[in-house]
């Protein structure tokens, strides 16, 4: 009998860059597999697969997903009109993210969703977003930096919530760079963190039997807080139970 595993396998979805003039080529910010490695897991990088990859052969092999950041999603794959402001990221990546994440949410695989993820998330399970929060909620605070300087505000930890939980309640400051942000929540998702302006910067999902977090701010970044590796710490033990075969009933 296999030894039980002390490291979980996590796969991270990495972006894609598509050059003018050079061959396209995967890329992933170090933050997310020195956070997933610190963490205790085992990262395993994913880039955009074709569609004729059987992701749920890939998925066999894992124990959870990390969403990652990046560009916008594209309204317009959804039949929604698009916005000046909408930058979005490449179609393969997009299509490999959306099979992804589907196929993680119909395994209750644990998942981890950020920034731009978080928004797939909640798309993926029906929710929607605001295309560009400047606009479409001119009374929100500002959330990100038009220079490119980290950006930083406050969030509320909704009380009773996983994340809540995993941060010690109250509230946190968090790094913020995005210009959309989800609307209305998915059915099978609860709000777990507001900016003081209302904007949802974090969701779980309803069942506290799947670990399934997502935020809108960057846990793995430079910036991030020193609190933000326990969300790791709690995803990758969440993953090394998924990990473990259950035990028959003598």
């Amino acid at each position: 009998m296999a030894a039980p595993r002390t490291r979980p396998f996590i796969g991270v979805n990495a972006d894609l860059v598509t050059p003018a003039k050079a061959a396209p080529f995967t890329r992933l910010g170090l933050g997310y597999s020195d956070a997933v490695a610190t963490a205790g897991g085992l990262p395993v990088v994913l880039p955009p697969y074709a569609k004729d990859v059987e992701i749920d052969a890939l998925l066999d092999r894992l124990d959870g997903v990390v969403l990652t950041g990046g560009l916008d999603l594209d309204p317009r794959r959804a039949g929604h009109p698009t916005h000046p402001a909408v930058v979005p990221m490449p179609e393969r990546r997009e299509v490999a993210d959306r099979r992804l994440i589907q196929a993680a949410i119909d395994r209750r695989m644990p998942v981890l969703a950020i920034g731009v993820g978080m928004q797939l998330l909640n798309v993926t399970l029906g929710g929607t977003l605001f295309l560009h929060l400047p606009e479409e909620n001119p009374k929100a605070m500002p959330h990100f930096d038009p220079s490119g300087y980290p950006h930083r505000h406050t969030v509320l930890l909704e009380a009773n919530t996983r994340i809540d939980e995993i941060y010690g309640g109250g509230e946190l400051r968090v790094n913020s760079g995005h210009h959309q942000a989800i609307k209305t929540v998915a059915p099978k998702l609860r709000v777990g963190a507001l900016a003081p302006d209302g904007v949802i910067e974090a969701v779980e999902a309803a069942d506290q039997d799947w670990f399934c977090v997502g935020v809108q701010w960057h846990p793995e970044a430079d910036t991030a807080s020193a609190l933000d590796m326990q969300l790791f710490e709690c995803f990758v033990q969440a993953c090394l139970r998924a990990s473990q075969p259950l035990e028959m009933a003598a």
